[in-house]
């Protein structure tokens, strides 16, 4: 019996002959896992195996270079040029069927944005040479990540090398794709898609912004859709009519100047369908020399942000349309319900649980890990490093980690102290194991810093809440409002004590930080969180009395309304300073923004954010900017006043209008009770921000180390 609340999601559909087991697609998104020759590495075949495992009816492989190693975006990109490339690519085929899942290739050149082919020195191709744009993403690097771009100048430093296509270079390319996809049907693939998309070759004839071609190529939308047609034609007659041909198109191109539009996408959707496209997966790019553009397409922040290019495609075209772009499962199950697009595809949802098409197709809706959308498994790709997840420590390391889900073969009794991120996470991976847990927190509710992340950046509370509720199905001990003591864990004997306490946060010596109107980061969360007294004597009576009120009525304990709350009334001023401007500082800086406040932001080194992930930085730092903050670096703060503060930026001195100062300064690890704990002979591991400040990727990594360190 099926207790789905999602059965069109999870109800099989067809593209031209292949039946697909539900509507979840795993969308392709760039690795670094393949080998730096070209192959299906044993890590990608075990990341992509556990995706199929857990129930994608479809898998898109990442975008492989039909001409490798030209043609490449990444260092380790799968390449399809090769015939050795075939058997590497079968045992990935053969491991997805075992799943009972289908698979299909993504063939592609990079064009314009072949950074390999930029590093090597070889010719970029392109329909023609693009103009010189400028990147504002340099001034929000670090000098280590500004180190990853320098290949982008080339082996002579002189940037890219670019090469009209002629005529016979677009038969050559055409050839690379046939061949491509020969070599495709002969390692076992379902089908393959063509990637029409997100600046590479294909796109780059479709877009006019690049496009400014007199020939046939060049011109109308139907002739830019040439290439495209003939390489689906072409591709059409090597693997005949009954293998399936996607097809993946932007239907805009963000924040660039003569760029595709939705008539463009329409047409060239059209042309696409005749040419022998069996289905359209619909995307959108953006401008990659604006950092918040990346955030817009291909990786919309914005939840559905593609969804009416789909319902567009849908009116516009016959055949199956594949939806991406950020889309919850409610929201797709009423557009396939109603016949706005086909399927469903899935990128950092997937990252972040393998297992979200089995738990939707069985009910187990409650127990999907959420992505959070931090934007670390990208931010990776940009610096040349491999994918990640901040809430899923696991991916890449499938292969390794198949004894986190095995019962351990001797019951420990552990207490995990401290219920932050860190040790709900080791609580909840331990408790899998048949591990007794306990789990114990000062304060009166679960969530650590992280309930200040989640008021700050409503995803943040999702991890929480999923947290959470492991912990009461795994029916872990939980206990709140109590601290732990040395002496107290001594007379229960436990097998082992997982430290995960946090920070500990202390304000710099700052003149004028003992004002009224001056909080640090305890403080803060002691204002909104804690049942402190002394805090209130900060506030006006005014202010004061809502927040006991609030306190007594429980309001302050459900960070969801009081986040609805925030939005009408706050303890805070009309114009407030932050001192620091690294995480918790700028989502702090974000979330006061959006609730009328005017914003100064005030960082000590020259750069902001820089424990945000690239993306997510570029993200925000441009939104605070647009919205008015004033965000200032290299500052010193000399004084804090009643009504200002004195600081000293690039060797000026000068002052800012501060009603409220905020201290986002001074976390700091503190193992202190780890060593208080291993005096006594008790088996001790530290997680976490108490161990080494990480936030919520190194929590979640820390608490697998735990669990791995237990099974050694």
């Amino acid at each position: 019996m099926n207790h789905t609340k999602y059965p069109s999601l999870s109800s099989s559909g067809f593209i031209n002959q292949m039946e697909i087991k539900n509507r979840m697609i795993l969308a392709p998104m760039g690795s670094n896992f393949a080998s730096p020759t070209g192959e299906v590495s044993e890590r990608l075949k075990s990341y992509i195996e556990a995706r199929a495992n857990g129930g994608a009816g479809l898998i898109i492989l990442e975008t492989s270079s039909v001409s490798w190693p030209s043609g490449a975006s990444m260092p380790n990109m799968i390449g399809l040029s090769k015939n050795e490339f075939i058997p590497d690519l079968l045992d990935l085929t053969t491991r997805v069927h075992d799943c009972n899942s289908k698979i299909a290739a993504q063939l592609n050149q990079s064009g314009k944005v072949s950074q390999e082919d930029i590093a090597a020195g070889r010719p970029i191709l392109v329909p023609s040479v693009p103009e010189k744009e400028t990147s504002d993403l340099i001034d929000i690097l670090t000098l280590d990540e500004i180190e990853t771009f320098v290949k982008a100048a080339g082996p002579d430093g002189k940037g890219p090398r670019y090469h009209e296509l002629s005529r016979e270079d677009i038969t050559r390319e055409i050839n690379f794709f046939v061949d491509a996809a020969k070599r495709v049907k002969l390692s076992g693939f379902d089908a393959l898609e063509i990637h029409g998309g997100h600046g590479y070759l294909i796109s780059s004839f479709l877009s006019p912004s690049i496009n400014k071609r007199q020939d046939e190529y060049g011109g109308s939308s139907t002739k830019r859709a040439r290439l495209l047609k003939e390489i689906i034609r072409a591709v059409r007659q090597e693997v005949g009519p009954d293998f399936p041909i996607l097809v993946r198109l932007d239907a805009t191109e963000f924040r660039i100047k003569n760029g595709i539009t939705t008539d463009d996408f329409i047409q060239t959707a059209q042309i696409a369908e005749k040419a022998g496209a069996d289905a359209l997966d619909v995307s959108a790019y953006g401008n990659s020399n604006i950092g918040i553009a990346f955030t817009e397409g291909p990786l919309v922040h914005e939840p559905g942000g593609f969804i009416e290019f789909a319902r567009l495609a849908k009116k516009s075209v016959k055949i199956p349309i594949i939806a991406v772009g950020r889309i919850e499962l409610d929201v797709a199950e009423n557009n396939i319900k109603r016949g706005n697009f086909n399927f469903l595809a899935l990128g950092r949802k997937l990252l972040a649980d393998p297992e979200l098409p089995n738990k939707v197709m069985t009910g187990a809706h409650d127990t999907i890990r959420p992505c959070i959308y931090c934007y670390v498994c990208v931010s990776k790709i940009f610096i040349n490093e491999p994918m990640c997840c901040a809430v899923n420590s696991s991916l890449g390391n499938e292969k390794d980690d198949v004894s986190l889900h095995h019962t351990a073969s001797k019951k420990l009794n552990v207490i995990v102290v401290g219920g932050g991120p860190a040790g709900m996470e080791a609580a909840r991976l331990l408790s899998l194991q048949g591990h007794q847990i306990s789990i114990w927190e000062k304060e009166k509710d679960l969530g650590g810093t992280a309930r200040m992340a989640g008021l700050a950046y409503e995803p943040n509370l999702r991890l929480i809440n999923f947290l959470k509720g492991s912990l009461e199905k795994n029916k872990v001990d939980i206990y709140v409002n109590k601290i732990a003591t040395p002496e107290e864990i001594e007379t229960l004997k436990p097998d082992l004590v997982v430290i995960a306490t946090g920070a500990i946060r202390t304000s710099p010596n700052i003149s004028g930080k003992n004002l009224s109107h001056v909080f640090d980061g305890e403080e803060l969360r002691s204002l909104l969180f804690s049942s402190d007294a002394k805090i209130l004597e900060k506030l006006s009576f005014f202010q004061s009395l809502i927040l006991r009120i609030g306190r007594l009525s429980q309001l302050l304990r459900n960070i969801t309304l009081l986040r609805y709350v925030s939005k009408f009334w706050m303890p805070f001023a009309k114009n407030i300073t932050i001192i620091g401007g690294d995480l918790v500082g700028l989502e702090l800086a974000e979330f006061l923004l959006d609730r009328g406040r005017n914003i100064t932001v005030l960082e000590p080194s020259k750069n902001l954010g820089t424990n945000l992930s690239i993306v997510r930085r570029a993200r925000l730092i441009h939104q605070l900017k647009e919205k008015g903050a004033n965000l200032i670096i290299d500052a010193t703060v000399n004084e804090i006043n009643e009504k200002s503060i004195n600081y000293t930026s690039n060797k000026t001195d000068a002052s800012c209008v501060a009603d409220q100062v905020i201290i986002a300064l001074g976390a700091n690890s503190d193992d202190s009770l780890s060593r208080e704990i291993m005096k006594l002979g008790i088996e001790v591991q530290s997680i976490g921000d108490c161990h080494n400040i990480g936030y919520i990727e190194g929590a979640i990594r820390g608490a697998r180390e735990v669990v791995k360190n237990l099974n050694r």
